[in-house]
């Protein structure tokens, strides 16, 4: 069952900020764009390669009005000390959430139930908390911010743009499509 376009379920935890620990929930993405990028651990290998990445791309996902939200199985004490000894992790600005419970993972469909841990799922939400964008990598398969960016362009387009569909490898200031029957078969 696809969840595009499904509402995100309630949660509720703790998360490492700028600092400080914070509380993160369901109701904290509403009025804005978010991103939930879930990654199976911190102290490992791939994942702070996508994490920095996503730091370094983070002022212009906030110039486009979206938050990030990077999450994994870890407690927001493990992430505390990551990002205290990690060159890398230490450029982060976003909120680290803390599912040692599972119930984020899980409720995205996201957790590997007998390792406990997450899969690298990304997923991109409305304002109005519903998932507009879904992509899950294997784990040994690193994701790219800069092709994340220009996914929350083309969602955040189409939503101000009823009727226009951006089509493959779109970039800001591109032709769109206006579905119609006068399209079918002359592209």
């Amino acid at each position: 069952m696809s969840i595009i376009n499904s509402q995100i379920k309630p949660f509720a935890t703790q998360a490492f900020h700028n600092g400080k620990f914070i509380e993160v929930s369901d109701q904290t993405l509403l009025g804005k764009w978010s991103v939930v990028f879930f990654y199976p651990a911190d102290f490992t290998f791939v994942c702070p390669t996508e994490l920095g990445d996503l730091a370094d791309l983070y002022p212009q996902f906030r110039e486009l009005g979206v938050e990030i939200y990077s999450v994994s199985t870890d407690t927001h004490f493990t992430h505390k000390a990551w990002h205290d000894t990690s060159d890398t992790i230490k450029k982060i600005q976003y909120p680290m959430l803390a599912d040692p419970t599972h119930l984020i993972a899980r409720n995205f469909g996201v957790l590997i139930e007998e390792a406990g841990l997450a899969d690298r799922g990304t997923f991109v939400i409305d304002p109005q908390g519903k998932i507009q964008i879904v992509e899950i990598n294997a784990g040994g398969v690193g994701r790219d911010a800069a092709e994340l960016l220009r996914k929350v362009k083309a969602a955040q387009y189409v939503a101000a743009h009823p009727g226009e569909v951006c089509p493959a490898k779109w970039q800001e200031g591109d032709a769109t499509l206006a579905p119609s029957l006068d399209l079918v078969g002359k592209i």
